[in-house]
């Protein structure tokens, strides 16, 4: 199915409630492996609701459907010099799609956040309105262009990142940022884990405004290890904060400066993860940065490959680690970890998300019980079995 507006979005979801059948809503499909593949739900496919509504310069704001390609909006940015700042990643490649085929929709359906999120917040962040049609077949809005009242922000917050399984997005209106004028990326290489957190906590701790902090393990961008700072702004500023970064560096120590092509190479690598091997699962883990290198230690073994962005508190581990061992020790310290890629088998098994508690579980199912009372968009792409509410 793929309705041409939000009418008939509306419709197909009306005609599912009343023959009891599931939906599954997809755009580009640069995310569909995902999750298990379902034998239990019909595919919507939203690309038919294409076109920017609205885009303002110089109101940073712009106005989309959720059927729009990312790679459509990015050009319409670039050429006013802005920018959508939280950095989505563009993830089609791990899975071995084309880049450029991810949505809008998707973008914001997935909440999957760039290396400037330290800084700039993440996709939530910059979300500002949505339109959607509901699991009862209802068309709602939540925040807008202008939100007088910060309740007005709750609703975008709580659909950016629920993966389409409270609703189906049909149209977002996002803030966006003016792109920087000048761009530097520098490396540290041959740090371990634990010296790499050590060094981007100083970093992101100082004032050199770093606007990406990440470590790519050995074995991954290189042969040995890779510790990235990206610095942007007018160029005097990235000059003089520049000169700052080497006042944080041992006697010993000297940084690379990557070229545009080599800047290229790693963002690109960041977003497909063909640094890492696709003999094994992917891991992403979410944890406290000071953790990650203490479960790195603990988790990965000697052939296992691994990176970390955030400055630490996101973590991509390759790993043929028992999946319950990694669960457990990645709650021991806060955070939570979801099966990014795997063998079809292994994603119909374990459940895609980090396991909720009982209490969390259940404040979930009443919120997911509000927007979708019949259980329309509860498939068992996530869960291992079908969702319950």
């Amino acid at each position: 199915m793929r309705p041409c507006d939000e009418n008939e979005v509306v419709e197909i979801v009306r005609a599912a409630m009343a023959q009891s059948r599931r939906l599954q809503w997809c755009g580009g499909g640069s995310k569909r492996d995902i999750g298990a593949a379902e034998e239990d739900s019909a595919l919507v496919d939203l690309r038919g609701l294409q076109g920017i509504i609205d885009y303002d310069p110089s109101e940073l704001v712009l106005t989309v459907r959720a059927g729009t390609p990312w790679a459509e909006i990015e050009r319409a940015l670039a050429a006013e010099r802005q920018m959508l700042a939280c950095e989505p990643l563009d993830v089609a490649g791990c899975f071995g799609r084309s880049p450029g085929e991810m949505t809008m929709g998707g973008l914001v359906a997935s909440g999957l956040s760039g290396p400037r999120r330290v800084v700039a917040g993440s996709v939530r962040d910059h979300v500002l309105g949505f339109r959607a049609v509901s699991g009862r077949g209802e068309l709602f809005v939540g925040g807008g262009k202008v939100v007088k009242n910060v309740t007005g922000y709750d609703l975008p917050k709580l659909l950016t990142g629920s993966w389409g399984r409270l609703a189906a997005l049909t149209e977002v209106t996002l803030k966006v940022l003016p792109a920087p004028e000048t761009v530097c990326v520098v490396a540290l290489q041959g740090l371990e884990a634990a010296q790499a957190w050590q060094f981007l906590a100083r970093v992101l701790g100082s004032s050199v405004g770093a606007t990406a902090a990440l470590h790519f393990g050995p074995g991954t961008a290189r042969a040995e290890s890779l510790t990235v700072i990206r610095l942007e702004g007018f160029e005097p500023s990235v000059a003089a904060r520049l000169q700052g970064l080497h006042g944080l560096l041992a006697p010993h120590q000297a940084l690379l400066t990557l070229s545009d092509s080599q800047r290229s190479a790693l963002w690109a690598s960041l977003a497909s993860l063909d640094v890492l091997p696709r003999d094994r699962p992917i891991w992403r883990l979410s944890v406290p940065a000071r953790r990650c290198s203490q479960l790195l230690a603990e988790l990965a073994a000697g052939d296992d490959r691994w990176l970390f962005d955030w400055g630490g508190a996101l973590c991509w581990l390759a790993s043929h680690v028992e999946p319950e061992r990694l669960r457990d020790a990645v709650a021991a310290v806060g955070g939570h970890a979801m099966l990014w890629r795997a063998d079809a088998p292994l994603r119909r098994r374990l459940p895609t998300f980090h396991p909720l508690s009982a209490a969390l579980g259940a404040l979930e199912g009443r919120v997911r019980s509000q927007f979708d009372p019949l259980g329309v968009f509860a498939t068992s792409r996530f869960a291992g079995s079908v969702d319950a509410h």
